[in-house]
Protein backbone atom coordinates (compact mmCIF):
# COMPACT_ATOMS: atom_id res chain seq x y z
CA UNK A 1 0.00 0.00 0.00
CA UNK A 2 1.56 3.24 -1.09
CA UNK A 3 1.44 6.60 0.92
CA UNK A 4 0.68 9.95 -0.36
CA UNK A 5 2.76 12.84 -0.26
CA UNK A 6 -0.11 14.64 1.78
CA UNK A 7 -0.35 11.27 3.84
CA UNK A 8 3.33 12.36 4.93
CA UNK A 9 3.00 15.69 5.95
CA UNK A 10 -0.19 14.94 7.76
CA UNK A 11 1.79 12.43 10.20
CA UNK A 12 4.88 14.71 10.50
CA UNK A 13 2.29 17.81 11.55
CA UNK A 14 0.83 14.91 14.18
CA UNK A 15 4.23 14.42 15.36
CA UNK A 16 5.10 17.93 15.44
CA UNK A 17 1.88 18.98 17.44
CA UNK A 18 2.58 16.58 19.87
CA UNK A 19 6.45 17.09 20.25
CA UNK A 20 5.66 20.64 20.68
CA UNK A 21 2.63 20.13 23.30
CA UNK A 22 4.69 17.51 25.14
CA UNK A 23 7.59 20.46 25.87
CA UNK A 24 4.28 22.95 26.49
CA UNK A 25 3.86 20.59 28.82
CA UNK A 26 7.25 20.67 30.41
CA UNK A 27 7.84 23.89 30.85
CA UNK A 28 5.29 24.85 32.87
CA UNK A 29 4.86 22.08 34.78
CA UNK A 30 5.40 22.26 38.62
CA UNK A 31 8.44 20.67 38.81
CA UNK A 32 9.87 23.36 36.71
CA UNK A 33 8.53 26.19 38.16
CA UNK A 34 9.48 25.01 41.25
CA UNK A 35 13.69 25.05 39.55
CA UNK A 36 12.89 28.39 38.32
CA UNK A 37 12.82 30.41 41.96
CA UNK A 38 15.84 28.23 43.06
CA UNK A 39 17.72 29.67 40.04
CA UNK A 40 16.76 33.19 40.53
CA UNK A 41 18.30 32.62 44.34
CA UNK A 42 21.37 31.61 43.29
CA UNK A 43 23.61 34.60 44.50
CA UNK A 44 24.89 37.13 41.83
CA UNK A 45 28.44 38.35 42.72
CA UNK A 46 29.18 40.24 39.72
CA UNK A 47 31.85 41.98 41.64
CA UNK A 48 33.82 45.45 40.65
CA UNK A 49 36.52 45.74 43.06
CA UNK A 50 39.17 44.72 41.20
CA UNK A 51 42.58 44.17 43.03
CA UNK A 52 44.68 47.00 43.19
CA UNK A 53 45.75 48.73 46.60
CA UNK A 54 43.48 50.41 48.37
CA UNK A 55 44.37 53.15 50.96
CA UNK A 56 41.78 55.29 53.48
CA UNK A 57 40.65 56.77 56.60
CA UNK A 58 42.61 59.01 58.41
CA UNK A 59 44.10 58.35 61.95
CA UNK A 60 42.43 59.27 65.06
CA UNK A 61 44.75 58.35 67.95
CA UNK A 62 44.79 56.98 70.24
CA UNK A 63 43.77 53.84 67.79
CA UNK A 64 44.16 50.16 69.10
CA UNK A 65 43.68 47.50 67.75
CA UNK A 66 41.56 45.03 69.69
CA UNK A 67 40.69 41.88 67.60
CA UNK A 68 39.93 40.14 64.15
CA UNK A 69 37.87 38.00 63.28
CA UNK A 70 37.13 36.40 59.82
CA UNK A 71 33.42 35.03 58.43
CA UNK A 72 32.45 33.19 55.44
CA UNK A 73 29.77 34.56 52.51
CA UNK A 74 28.16 33.31 49.64
CA UNK A 75 30.61 35.16 47.28
CA UNK A 76 33.36 36.34 49.37
CA UNK A 77 35.45 35.95 52.59
CA UNK A 78 35.93 38.28 55.10
CA UNK A 79 38.30 39.33 57.59
CA UNK A 80 37.09 41.71 60.29
CA UNK A 81 39.99 44.49 62.43
CA UNK A 82 38.14 45.98 65.51
CA UNK A 83 40.03 48.96 66.32
CA UNK A 84 38.72 50.78 69.93
CA UNK A 85 38.85 54.27 70.09
CA UNK A 86 39.74 56.01 66.64
CA UNK A 87 37.61 54.28 64.08
CA UNK A 88 38.33 56.43 61.52
CA UNK A 89 41.70 54.28 61.41
CA UNK A 90 43.65 54.53 58.26
CA UNK A 91 44.79 51.77 56.13
CA UNK A 92 46.61 50.05 53.21
CA UNK A 93 45.60 47.13 52.02
CA UNK A 94 47.48 45.65 48.85
CA UNK A 95 48.88 42.50 47.57
CA UNK A 96 52.42 41.86 48.06
CA UNK A 97 55.17 39.69 47.07
CA UNK A 98 56.24 39.08 50.63
CA UNK A 99 54.41 40.28 53.77
CA UNK A 100 57.01 41.05 56.73
CA UNK A 101 56.89 41.88 60.38
CA UNK A 102 56.43 45.40 61.92
CA UNK A 103 59.84 46.72 63.17
CA UNK A 104 61.85 43.56 62.07
CA UNK A 105 61.36 43.60 58.59
CA UNK A 106 61.26 39.62 58.78
CA UNK A 107 59.43 37.95 56.37
CA UNK A 108 55.63 36.25 57.32
CA UNK A 109 55.16 32.83 55.63
CA UNK A 110 52.18 32.51 54.41
CA UNK A 111 49.72 29.40 52.37
CA UNK A 112 47.99 30.57 49.31
CA UNK A 113 48.88 31.41 45.95
CA UNK A 114 49.08 35.24 46.48
CA UNK A 115 49.71 37.57 49.87
CA UNK A 116 47.44 40.09 50.52
CA UNK A 117 49.05 42.78 53.51
CA UNK A 118 46.53 45.01 55.76
CA UNK A 119 48.53 48.15 57.53
CA UNK A 120 46.45 50.00 59.98
CA UNK A 121 47.43 53.62 61.51
CA UNK A 122 46.92 51.53 64.99
CA UNK A 123 48.87 50.15 67.50
CA UNK A 124 48.12 46.40 69.46
CA UNK A 125 48.74 48.33 72.76
CA UNK A 126 48.15 51.79 74.88
CA UNK A 127 49.08 52.71 78.27
CA UNK A 128 48.08 49.53 79.98
CA UNK A 129 49.83 47.29 78.07
CA UNK A 130 48.66 44.88 75.14
CA UNK A 131 45.14 45.60 73.24
CA UNK A 132 45.41 42.38 71.11
CA UNK A 133 47.59 39.44 71.27
CA UNK A 134 46.86 36.17 69.55
CA UNK A 135 47.80 32.82 70.99
CA UNK A 136 49.30 32.00 67.88
CA UNK A 137 50.96 34.71 65.68
CA UNK A 138 50.70 32.73 62.48
CA UNK A 139 47.13 31.51 62.59
CA UNK A 140 45.76 34.83 64.34
CA UNK A 141 42.32 33.27 62.89
CA UNK A 142 41.51 30.05 61.88
CA UNK A 143 40.11 30.07 58.04
CA UNK A 144 40.08 26.22 57.24
CA UNK A 145 37.00 25.33 55.03
CA UNK A 146 37.11 28.94 53.60
CA UNK A 147 37.16 29.21 50.07
CA UNK A 148 39.26 32.15 49.65
CA UNK A 149 41.66 32.61 51.93
CA UNK A 150 44.29 29.96 53.28
CA UNK A 151 45.90 31.87 56.63
CA UNK A 152 45.69 34.56 58.65
CA UNK A 153 48.89 35.39 60.35
CA UNK A 154 49.45 39.03 62.75
CA UNK A 155 52.89 40.80 61.57
CA UNK A 156 52.84 42.78 64.75
CA UNK A 157 52.65 46.42 65.68
CA UNK A 158 55.30 48.57 65.85
CA UNK A 159 55.24 52.92 66.16
CA UNK A 160 51.76 53.43 65.54
CA UNK A 161 51.23 50.75 62.92
CA UNK A 162 50.13 47.19 63.10
CA UNK A 163 50.41 44.49 60.20
CA UNK A 164 48.34 41.32 59.34
CA UNK A 165 48.99 39.35 56.60
CA UNK A 166 46.26 36.98 54.54
CA UNK A 167 47.12 34.39 52.57
CA UNK A 168 44.49 33.97 49.54
CA UNK A 169 43.87 31.30 47.27
CA UNK A 170 44.91 33.79 44.55
CA UNK A 171 45.08 37.22 43.32
CA UNK A 172 41.37 37.96 43.81
CA UNK A 173 39.44 40.94 43.86
CA UNK A 174 38.85 42.86 47.11
CA UNK A 175 37.05 45.83 49.36
CA UNK A 176 37.60 47.66 51.93
CA UNK A 177 35.10 48.90 54.53
CA UNK A 178 35.15 51.27 57.68
CA UNK A 179 32.30 50.77 59.72
CA UNK A 180 31.19 52.22 62.98
CA UNK A 181 31.08 50.01 66.38
CA UNK A 182 30.79 47.78 68.85
CA UNK A 183 30.31 50.61 70.88
CA UNK A 184 32.19 53.67 70.23
CA UNK A 185 34.91 51.62 68.17
CA UNK A 186 35.38 50.74 64.32
CA UNK A 187 35.67 47.87 62.29
CA UNK A 188 38.22 47.83 59.28
CA UNK A 189 36.49 44.91 57.19
CA UNK A 190 38.45 43.55 54.41
CA UNK A 191 36.32 41.34 51.80
CA UNK A 192 38.35 39.24 49.04
CA UNK A 193 35.95 37.52 46.12
CA UNK A 194 35.60 33.67 45.88
CA UNK A 195 36.52 34.56 42.26
CA UNK A 196 36.57 37.43 39.32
Amino acid sequence: MSTSKSQKHGWWALITAALTSLLLTLAFSPAASAAGPALAAAPQCGFTWGSLAKMGGGAVYPATVENIRAGRHNCFDRLVIDVGTGSHVGYDVRYVSQVVQDGSGLPVALRGGAYLQILVQGNAYDGGGATYTPAISTEAVTVVGFSTFRQVAWAGSFEGQSTVGIGVRARLPFRVLLLDGPGSGGRLVIDVAHRW
